[in-house]
């Protein structure tokens, strides 16, 4: 992070108002998409302070669980899991507000996918304010397609276009390597972007970019949604979506920076871990057939790779 970025003074109510309207318009889309089930909503107070409101859509036509939550929190100490990377700033209260969502459809043809925008600021007395933009996308896949893979890809580039040709391999890469799930040696899917700790080119350019992420997701998502949803599938490649499910709740549960936020802040439960898909599986020593589709997504899908070639 830069010092001198911190001269900038964030717009903290520009940031919550665009979070809530992005929380808006993507369960807006969802409903249509779905054409069946709407989002209940859950206001709610957080004790330590602030609250959110959480929207979940279960048993859709073709939206078996979605997830779409916005939240502001304060606290008197910045929880572990927002300071492994900037001890500094460990004694200091905080303010965090963002979107999470995540999508989990019904066919094993169409893939999960991922999505946040968080705003941080770190407070303390007699010391200046340091605020950060993090977030990113990624897709989640049960079985192949390239183009699918590409398109993501390709709207992830240009959402990231605007403000660098370097920011897009960058975030790409970081995405690659968090989503990674260590104790599997492998990826969790495709990737698309990571970022955190957004702040150097000061706050009217880095709310910029978060914005753009957030704004790109829909067109990023919807076109394979759409195109997947409702493809025919059997039992086998259901066992298979489950069983890759489980991979998805292990990084969660594991690995995920905003899991451990939320339960190392005192968040709330229901909404921390909405994320988790509704049903899962996990098989003793499952190998894939040699040449089917479930072994071509693990060798040519789940690593790291260049699709914009």
């Amino acid at each position: 992070m830069s010092d001198a970025s911190q001269q900038d003074t964030p717009d903290i109510d520009a940031v919550e108002n665009y979070l809530k309207s992005l929380q808006d318009s993507i369960c807006e889309a969802l409903e249509k998409e779905d054409g069946w089930e709407k989002f209940r909503e859950d206001l709610w107070d957080r004790d330590g302070g602030g609250g959110g409101r959480t929207r979940v859509l279960d048993r859709g036509r073709h939206l078996e669980k979605a997830g779409v939550n916005f939240s502001h929190v304060q606290g008197d100490r910045l929880p572990p899991s927002a300071t492994a990377t900037r001890p500094e700033l460990a004694d200091r209260k905080f303010r965090a507000m963002g979107v999470s969502l995540v999508i989990h459809p019904k066919s094993p043809m169409a893939p999960t996918a991922h999505a946040n925008i968080r705003f941080f600021v770190a407070q303390r007395d007699g010391s200046p304010d340091v605020w950060w933009f993090g977030g990113g996308f990624d897709l989640t896949p049960y079985y192949g397609f390239e183009e699918d893979a590409v398109h993501w890809h390709r709207t992830a580039e240009a959402a990231c276009r605007p403000f660098g040709e370097d920011v897009y391999p960058r975030y790409k890469k970081a995405c690659d390597e968090y989503f990674f799930i260590k104790h599997r040696n492998e990826n969790r899917g495709i990737g698309g972007l990571f970022f955190d700790d957004v702040n150097e080119a000061g706050f009217d350019r880095s709310f910029a970019f978060a914005r753009s992420v957030g704004d790109h997701f829909l067109a990023a998502y919807l076109p394979i949604l759409r195109k997947r949803k409702q493809e025919p599938f059997g039992g086998r490649e259901r066992d298979f979506q489950l069983y890759r499910r489980g991979r998805y709740v292990e990084f969660n549960l594991v690995y995920d920076r905003g899991t451990l936020f939320g339960l190392q802040s005192g968040g709330r439960i229901e909404s921390i871990l909405m994320s988790l898909p509704p049903m899962a599986k996990w098989v003793y020593d499952w190998n894939p057939e040699p040449g089917s589709p479930e072994e071509k997504l693990v060798t040519e899908f789940l690593r790291p790779r260049d699709w914009l070639q």
